[in-house]
């Protein structure tokens, strides 16, 4: 999937002082591999911003010195890995796929893949009235979370999940997404 047009981004909320240690941080590759993201201003950088919020979130340590990559897809694209390892023929906003660590092999600090579906993300941002970047940017930490282990299956674990999405959109200046209906 990887592509002339992927780039690497590296996520910190700021540099550190003079001096300093750099901290970890969490690396992103954004790979452009279908879909119109036009609608999406600044994209990339929305990317790195939303994944700089949740590597300084206290409750997400574990996402410090690691690598994700974030996929930019279709609902095509979506729709197919969906059905492939979800069992369901339809496309969704956010897919999830946790690195696995090969027979005697290394985690070593990679996370897993991140895709995403143009055109659901914005047709979502459209019926909820808010910005696609910010949409984008809460599925894209939504996604991330995913990587780090934390699931919704329960209401424990939603409310969990829930709560950290907001408190890391809030660092962003972006509204509850849950008050208005949630992601599905």
């Amino acid at each position: 999937m990887n592509d002339p047009g992927d780039s690497t981004l590296t996520a910190s909320a700021e540099d550190p002082p003079a001096g300093s240690e750099p901290p970890e941080r969490l690396s992103i590759v954004i790979v452009h591999e279908a879909g119109d993201w036009s609608a999406f201003a600044a994209s990339e950088r929305a990317i790195e911003t939303a994944a700089a919020a949740l590597a300084e979130h206290s409750g997400c340590g574990r996402a410090r010195g690691t690598e994700a990559s974030v996929v930019l897809g279709d609902d095509a694209l979506v729709r197919a890995l969906n059905h492939t390892y979800r069992g369901m023929y339809k496309p969704t906003n956010v897919l999830s796929f946790p690195f696995q660590v090969p027979p005697g092999g290394a985690r070593n600090g990679l996370l897993g893949d991140v895709v995403l579906a143009a055109e659901t993300v914005a047709r979502e941002a459209a019926e909820r009235g808010i910005p696609p970047v910010h949409h984008l940017q809460h599925l894209v930490i939504h996604g991330l979370l995913h990587l780090l282990g934390f699931e919704h299956d329960t209401d424990a674990e939603a409310e969990m999940m829930e709560r950290l999405e907001t408190e890391i959109l809030a660092t962003l200046a972006i509204a509850d997404p849950y008050e208005s209906g949630g992601i599905e």
